[in-house]
């Protein structure tokens, strides 16, 4: 049986910004991925100054932050039905200057993973099982058993695992639920240069959302939220997934968006539900569990209308490795047992009513904003929601996770034996 100080499962945003976090305080963990290699579903993400904050906490921002990625300053919606177009503004860069970015999501997973060591990331390893084991002395350790035959001893287990986390079912959370809609996101390509306006443009019509936003000179990353229909098949191909936005989704959507649809590059088109779990689930629900615990997509599935699922997650990596740090300070090192289920009690309490606020502003922020034709909620859209767009979206923006502790030489376990469990 092999044996770690912590495993996690998954090695997506926050899977990988954790073992970042855990790093910084001396842990050395194993990552444990199903997929052969990094995961880039999504295309692109947008980074908030919340997020920005996180990354610096972590040591990774310097990577990210260059000319290469235009800040999200102002953007036009316009009415498909009328014809009408409004301004929206970004928050403004706070006092650090970080600003709205939309990047790369493979960019911001390959600068994650150039900080981890090389045997960090386990890929084509997908869990089979866990035993939350109480062993000598109080000690609490979870096994987990591999698909290939494999068993590991730990002292924590950090479940990354996304919107369908098998740690969170472990725990007894409550599965995610259909938010009622889709989203199909893509990037084109233009070799020769788009020469599009930086600014963001969206698009609303009764139960349909889309918009682009350039990433740089050549690249634009555009998306398409619908209803879903009953009986509606969702197209797995990514020809066919163009085909319909063109021809059947987006058909009355102006040209600009529609050539721009028309320029994807296939390999980066997906169509997904748009899942999310009930904030009631987050609050009341079994966040941990001994020395268990889940961060991510698999602890807070959100749609995607704040743009704060992979914000979110970077937070959650430094909170998550701040209690964690707290116990090695405290200890020297990290040991197993009630002390470590204590430190995750801890990140869950600190972390469960920040993102069930965020789950809930990004429901309603999508209903809001297709969900109706009525006088009522044209009148929430148009005066309310886009007319004060970034005051209401500025302090979510603005939050500030915190940092890591500074962990000394003398208590640092990360260049220790890790097959050692104290």
């Amino acid at each position: 049986m092999e044996e770690h100080d912590v495993v996690i499962v998954g090695a997506g945003i926050a899977g990988l910004a954790t073992a970042i976090a855990l790093k910084r305080v001396g842990v050395k963990a194993l990552v444990l991925e199903k997929s052969e290699g990094l995961r880039a579903t999504g295309a692109a993400i947008g980074l908030h100054q919340n997020a920005w904050l996180a990354l610096e906490a972590l040591g990774v921002a310097h990577k990210l932050t260059t000319t290469t990625y235009p800040p999200l300053r102002k953007g036009n919606v316009t009415n498909i039905d009328t014809g009408a177009t409004q301004e929206i503004t970004f928050p403004q860069p706070d006092k650090h200057g970080h600003e709205s970015r939309p990047i790369h999501r493979k960019a911001l997973l390959e600068a994650l993973a150039e900080e981890l060591p090389v045997d960090t990331i386990r890929f084509s390893s997908k869990l089979k099982s866990i035993v939350n084991l109480q062993a000598e002395e109080g000690s609490f350790y979870a096994i987990i058993h591999m698909e290939d035959g494999v068993s590991i001893k730990a002292k924590a287990l950090i479940g990354c695992d996304g919107v369908h986390s098998v740690v969170a079912r472990w725990l007894g959370l409550t599965a995610p639920v259909n938010s009622g809609r889709w989203a199909v996101r893509g990037l084109a390509i233009y070799p020769e240069g788009h020469g599009l306006d930086v600014d963001v443009q969206q698009f609303v019509t009764v139960g349909k959302r889309a918009g682009f936003a350039a990433l740089n000179d050549k690249e634009v990353y555009w998306f398409l939220i619908g209803k879903s229909s009953k009986g509606e098949d969702i197209p797995h191909d990514p020809e066919t997934i163009k085909k319909e936005v063109i021809s059947n989704f987006a058909k009355n959507f102006p040209t600009s968006y529609l050539r721009v649809v028309q320029h994807s590059d296939l390999s980066t088109l997906t169509w997904a539900p748009l899942l999310f779990r009930f904030p009631w689930d987050v609050i009341l629900g079994n966040l941990s569990k001994g020395n268990i615990t889940v961060a991510g997509d698999a602890m807070h599935p959100m749609t995607p209308d704040l743009g704060q699922g992979g914000c979110s997650a970077l937070e959650d990596a430094v909170v998550l490795g701040r209690h964690i740090g707290n116990l090695i300070v405290k200890n020297n090192k990290l040991v197993a047992g009630d002390q470590v289920a204590e430190a995750l009690e801890r990140y869950v309490k600190e972390r469960k009513w920040r993102v069930a606020k965020l789950i809930v502003g990004a429901y309603l922020a999508g209903w809001v904003q297709q969900d109706g034709s009525g006088w009522f909620m044209k009148f929430l859209r148009d005066s309310i929601f886009y007319r004060h767009f970034s005051s209401l979206l500025s302090n979510d923006k603005q939050y500030d996770c915190g940092k890591l502790p500074c962990v000394s030489s003398s208590n640092n376990e990360f260049d220790n034996d890790q097959r050692k469990i104290y």
